[in-house]
């Protein structure tokens, strides 16, 4: 299949699993994973009719952008904090807040460009060493520490499951997160507006819908291998 059936076909499942529990399909951004894909396929999927597209590394994201400025880019790969300059104002939304040194990086770049930077706080669930975030006991004084920002503006949370041939393995994962979300969304911290809970790629992002994800990043079931 091309593109545009792969992309009806994920329509169709993200509709399907948002009405099994309950949601609104129009709730969940499809964010295209473009790391792996060249110009051609961007283009395809936009004139499919998608419009975010998310990269992980920042010479793709600008490279790509250049292309496509009217497209909505996320950054979800790790950043470093030296690759901060080339990432702000290009984005509508980091995902990947993962420390304390990247959040004061971003806030230090904002307020040079005098610009809003949204991002995502990126939560460690999973007990696996190699992945990137905060611990769930840091995310409240992290959230209230970035109370002292003026441009940084965390807008809600992502994580990342374990890669699995059973997607079920991840729905624990997502669950406590969602839970997490809630928690937080319904208390008040200066700078931070709890909107989106970034979580799912190809192999589980159904699962993410009804768990309760507002964003889901998918690339392998888009584009293919």
């Amino acid at each position: 299949m091309g593109i545009a059936e792969n992309i009806n076909g994920l329509r169709s499942r993200i509709a399907q699993a948002a009405r099994r529990s309950g949601r609104d399909p129009g709730e969940i951004t499809l964010v295209a994973v473009s790391k792996t894909v060249g110009l051609e396929a961007v283009r395809e999927a936009m004139a499919a009719g998608l419009n975010h597209f998310g990269e992980n590394r920042v010479q793709e994201l600008k490279f790509k952008k250049g292309h496509f400025p009217e497209a909505h880019w996320h950054m979800i790969g790790r950043l470093q904090t030296n690759k901060v300059k080339d990432v702000v104002g290009e984005t509508v939304l980091i995902h990947s807040l993962d420390r304390w040194a990247l959040a004061e990086e971003l806030e230090r770049r904002g307020a040079n460009l005098e610009i809003e930077v949204p991002a995502l706080l990126q939560v460690s669930l999973a007990g696996e060493e190699q992945k990137a975030g905060v611990l769930a006991a840091d995310i409240e004084p992290f959230l209230k520490s970035a109370g002292q920002f003026k441009r940084l503006k965390i807008m809600g949370l992502m994580t990342m499951a374990p890669l699995s041939e059973d997607s079920e393995k991840s729905r624990p994962i997502f669950k406590e997160l969602h839970e997490i979300y809630r928690c937080y969304k319904s208390r008040t911290y200066h700078n931070v507006d709890m909107k989106h809970l970034s979580m799912g790629m190809s192999q589980d992002f159904e699962i993410a819908i009804e768990e309760g994800a507002t964003i889901i990043r998918v690339g392998t079931a888009l584009f293919g291998e």
